[in-house]
């Protein structure tokens, strides 16, 4: 068969033909009675052998190596096939990411396009300062992807960027919330933490109810960081879990300060208070803790506070009653 009906049946060009031709790869072996050279089926066999190595993304040096080398084992290179595809599909799955995102932010222009990308990149930035900066421009200026946002967000471990970008996401409001839900879930403990701190930033009401579902988590720190932002905003759950933080003296200030916020209304003030002396009646309290469920009751109005306050005031232990008496002249002196 001459080249030209070759290229017609097997799709590979004349001109590759030729090339391979020209590297030794396969070479006519026929000749025609005019003298031309012609490709047997054996040639033409070996031509589908080297596009199927091909295809498997080998190059033709390799081709060459395993048609004609006995010695050839295919397990290396194939290992070595797998890392470098794997590393081109990850790059390319960056790339579509970015596009999507620079997309999804609608520019109306090259020039918006060039500064997402500029404020895409500084996120990236090993330069904190640069992170930063970046974050605050994504309000200021073009938007941002909110998913890149999200991303860094959840990624950051330096405290001062971290900051920024929870501001940027709490002025993007409710588009960032599904994705920080999704963060929730992640099996990385920073990760859960960080979301739930994002969320915690957004006031809304799709917000108000994520942190109600976290009060729930397996993760301790979920739930604590969901039980202050919901004590600032008035949520009665979060009660049992701000006592549990004042009992364990994990951030037990702040938690003091979410129940006193919570107590202010007669009702709910009374509960609280019922709930910090039923903590205060387990007689395997360390002292430590009843100082802290003391001191909790300090901002408690109302006269269960009161009274609870006026019985610590005569407690055996000498630091409960002194704090006690304390808090009570104050309470007076209000």
């Amino acid at each position: 068969m001459l080249i030209g009906d070759v290229a017609r049946r097997s799709g590979v060009s004349a001109r590759m033909l030729r090339h391979y031709d020209a590297l030794g790869l396969v070479r006519p072996t026929g000749r025609t009675e005019g003298g031309y050279r012609e490709y047997s089926g054996e040639d033409i066999r070996r031509i589908f052998h080297i596009e199927s190595l091909r295809s498997l993304g080998l190059s033709l040096r390799d081709v060459g190596r395993a048609l004609d080398d006995p010695d050839f084992t295919p397990a290396e290179l194939v290992d070595d096939l797998i890392r470098r595809t794997r590393e081109r599909i990850a790059a390319e799955t960056e790339l579509l990411t970015r596009l999507r995102r620079i997309g999804a932010a609608e520019p109306e222009g090259w020039q918006d396009v060039l500064q997402i990308v500029a404020l895409m990149q500084a996120l990236g930035s090993k330069s904190a300062g640069k992170r930063q900066r970046a974050a605050l421009s994504s309000v200021e200026e073009v938007a941002v992807p909110v998913e890149a946002l999200v991303e860094a967000a959840l990624s950051e471990s330096d405290p001062n960027v971290a900051g920024a970008l929870r501001w940027a996401l709490a002025q993007s409001g409710d588009d960032a919330l599904a994705l920080l839900a999704e963060g929730l879930g992640s099996p990385a403990a920073e990760v859960r933490k960080r979301a739930v701190q994002s969320i915690a930033e957004i006031s809304d009401g799709e917000s108000t109810a994520l942190l109600r579902d976290a009060l729930t988590s397996t993760d301790i720190v979920v739930r604590r960081y969901a039980a202050l932002a919901l004590g600032a905003r008035g949520v009665a759950e979060a009660v049992p879990t701000l006592i549990d933080m004042v009992v364990e003296g994990i951030n037990d200030v702040d938690a003091a300060d979410a129940l006193s916020a919570l107590a202010s209304r007669p009702a709910s003030a009374d509960r609280i208070a019922s709930a910090l002396v039923d903590r205060l009646a387990h007689g395997t309290v360390e002292s430590s803790v009843r100082r802290r469920l003391t001191q909790a009751l300090a901002d408690i109005p109302g006269t269960t506070a009161s009274r609870a306050l006026a019985d610590l005031s005569h407690d055996e232990d000498r630091a409960v009653a002194l704090t006690a008496a304390y808090i009570l002249r104050i309470r007076e002196a209000r």
